[in-house]
Order: C-alpha cells, then structure tokens, then sequence
C-alpha cells in the first residue's frame, strides 16, 4: 500500500487532435500540480499521433511561461483512459465518445467546465484561429481548471 501512494494520481486531459486544447491545459496543470502528487497528461480522440503543438499554442502558453515544444500527438487509448483518475473533456461531444469507446471509465469522465459555479459547457477548438482566439481559449482553460483544483483541494487530495 504504501507504494501506492507514491505513484501520482493522474489527470487526462481530452481533446479533438490533441494539438491544442488539451495540451494547452495539460501543460497548465503539470507546472500547477508539481509536488502535490498528481500528473496531467492529454490525447486527442482523433489525433494522428506525433504531431507537434499547434504554433499558436506554444506562443501564448510561451506568454505565460509553459513551454509545449516537447508535445507530441498523441491517439487516446484504453490504457491511457484506465490510468486517469479524472478524465477531463473539452466538449460534451469528446464525453460521449469516450464513454462510448470506454464504457468502464463513464465515471471518472467530466467536462473541463464542470467544477465551477458555472453551468457546464464546451471549450471552443481554436485550430485554425487568430492567436487572440487562442489566448481566450488559454484564459478559460486557466479558470476551469483552477476550478477542479479547488474541487481536488476541498477533497483533500492535494499533497502539499
């Protein structure tokens, strides 16, 4: 048991292509999470994999600090989706399918937007889009997730 507690929790961040979103979230969560006992990870429900972070990502997670040059693409597999602890979606369309691929994860799987006050909804795919869409995209990432890490704090499950 106790080496159980030594390997972090995990949460897998979902997208499209896993060129934007999620990897923009991911790499959010990981600077937030460091030393409290979690990783964040992303995939892509379509994603061809390893294919790099879109230009407009890297520049305005660049902006505040989080380095994507590293990512790479990658497909959302069944032991990918069975590791998470949480599996965060960006869209309720991305919830389905995975439920629909993953039936045995139904439980651990929720919107990006569902731990705030707010009603839950999607997060726009800014592929293709000006970088300003992107840096949107990026601030409304940042407040849902510092929302579910409330929602993780309040439960206590945060290593400090």
């Amino acid at each position: 048991m106790a080496e159980d507690s030594q390997i972090p929790k995990k949460v897998l961040v979902v997208c499209t292509g896993n060129t934007c979103r999620s990897p923009m979230a991911a790499g959010w969560l990981m600077q937030k999470l460091a030393g409290k006992g979690w990783t964040a990870e992303s995939a892509g429900v379509a994603a061809w994999g390893g294919t790099p972070a879109s230009p407009a990502a890297l520049a305005v997670m660049r902006e505040i600090g989080i380095d994507l040059s590293a990512h790479r693409s990658r497909k959302l597999t069944r032991k990918l989706a069975d590791e998470a602890t949480f599996i965060l979606a960006m869209t309720d369309g991305h919830r389905r399918e995975i439920a629909r691929h993953f039936p045995e994860t139904a439980g651990k799987i929720h919107l990006v937007h569902g731990f705030g006050l707010e009603e839950e909804r999607d997060v726009l795919d800014p592929i293709g889009l000006p970088e300003d869409v992107y840096r949107h995209v990026r601030d409304e990432l940042i407040q849902a997730l510092g929302d579910f890490l409330l929602f993780l704090a309040d439960r206590g499950e945060l290593n400090r």
